[in-house]
């Protein structure tokens, strides 16, 4: 080899390890597909579309018009909120690094993200796509909890407590269970949130509507809500955004996208006939209230179990939703004489609970099946009953900090700031006192 071909060579092989070092996720990771893209896009969009306007108006339904805007006005800023505490903070410590408990600082305020980088745990879409999905999770898990404490909570109370729920609560699960944590590596199965979501959310709604206490009124006066018409319309577009909340959580556009989907949607379906039937027995008619908190419950414990399992199991799964929601927003809360305001704890909590549970049951190893799970991940009725282990092992550690950290926080925040209006505030209602709007 001559001297001159060897200075090429060596040229070369500089080129090539600057190109590498200088976009380690590119040359390590993965490769962006278009179709994948442009399906998480859209997810996305429909996942944020869930909480505003969705969330929002599915809560805003089934409060007194006296309090319609200050509950809109929570989905609102926690969505602002959320969205810049993610980015500062939230994203980083929840999906970067491999830390059993929690991840690293590596893209604090998204240092170092480019337009081209890609995350190990999304390895076909940009990295600022997989980050923003996964806020938009952040965003309505925090808003969910608001529905708890509805009609009685301060507005600054509630703004303060979910930065700091958020930051000690929300991002360590989500690592737990997504980031490379302890959960995930112990074999817990979660597709799109049974524990990170809707468990944790419900158990934080529990604790608060226990410290808080019951609404003025609870029990004694009308506290009907004001427009379930709106409530309709939030639940359609909850129906339509779960779509993207399981479809989405395949983070790419391919068949078990499709079957995530569909098991949601015949869940949906059954939770919401299910319930209207346990209503209709029970009580002599079908409410609409009782429709689309059944239709909800099926969505919230499908969640988990959405991309592990078959069509058919979602329509078990959603008649198991409906029965058992139903029994927790009726009987239970009268048992224990709790004011879960829009029974988050009953709908969310129980519902994440349960489909967790059925998730170890039904699980499907076709359905799953992967470079690094070549053998799928197969349920109790595959003859994994193991499985079953690591699913109650997720949720008493999900409930567990979920339910002490929030104690802790809400007895900070008590300090700092009144967690409850006034009585007079109370009374007035919230849009007046808190806001300073009303509806005519």
């Amino acid at each position: 080899m001559t001297l001159l071909s060897c200075r090429v060579a060596m040229r070369a092989l500089a080129v090539a390890l600057a190109t590498v070092a200088a976009s380690p996720a590119l040359a390590q990771q993965g490769k962006i597909d278009g179709a994948d893209t442009a399906w998480m896009v859209v997810a996305t969009a429909i996942v944020l579309m869930m909480t505003i306007p969705g969330l929002a108006l599915f809560y805003a339904g089934m409060v007194r018009k006296k309090n319609v805007l200050a509950t809109m006005a929570q989905s609102l800023a926690v969505t602002a909120l959320v969205s810049i505490l993610w980015v500062a903070f939230g994203y980083s410590l929840a999906f970067t690094g491999d830390g059993a408990l929690l991840g690293s600082t590596a893209r604090l305020f998204l240092r170092g993200l480019e337009m081209n980088s890609i995350s190990a745990l999304a390895k076909s879409i940009p990295e600022a796509l997989f980050m923003l999905y996964q806020m938009t999770f952040a965003i309505i898990t925090v808003a969910l909890v608001a529905g708890a404490v509805a009609d009685r909570m301060r507005f600054s109370a509630f703004m303060t407590f979910s930065a700091r729920w958020l930051a000690f609560v929300y991002v360590p699960i989500a690592h737990w269970v997504w980031g490379g944590g302890f959960l995930g590596s112990a074999g817990l199965l979660d597709f799109a949130g049974g524990t990170v979501v809707h468990l944790n959310a419900g158990i934080a709604g529990l604790v608060a509507a226990f410290i808080l206490g019951p609404r003025r009124g609870y029990g004694s006066e009308n506290l009907a809500p004001f427009d379930l018409s709106m409530a309709v319309v939030g639940t359609g577009l909850l129906w339509v955004g779960w779509f993207g909340f399981n479809g989405g959580s395949a983070l790419g556009a391919n068949p078990r996208a499709v079957m995530a989907i569909a098991s949601t949607h015949l869940a949906a379906s059954a939770g919401a006939l299910t319930w209207m039937a346990c209503e209709w027995w029970s009580r002599g008619k079908p409410s609409v209230l009782g429709m689309v908190s059944g239709a909800v419950a099926g969505l919230g414990t499908i969640t988990p179990a959405s991309g592990f399992v078959l069509p058919w199991h979602g329509v078990v799964i959603g008649i198991a939703a409906g029965a058992i929601c139903f029994y927790a927003c009726t009987t239970v809360k009268r048992i224990y004489k709790y004011d879960d305001s829009l029974d988050v704890f009953g709908v969310h909590g129980v519902g994440g609970m349960t489909g967790t549970l059925l998730c170890g049951v039904f699980a499907t190893a076709a359905l799953s099946v992967s470079p690094e799970m070549p053998g799928g991940n197969p349920g109790l009725l595959e003859g994994n009953p193991a499985q079953m282990l690591s699913q109650i092992y997720g949720i008493v550690a999900t409930m567990l900090w979920s339910g002490i950290i929030t104690v802790i926080l809400l007895k900070i925040v008590g300090v700092l700031t009144p967690l409850r209006a006034s009585q007079e505030e109370e009374r007035e209602g919230l849009d007046i006192s808190l806001h300073g709007e009303a509806l005519q």
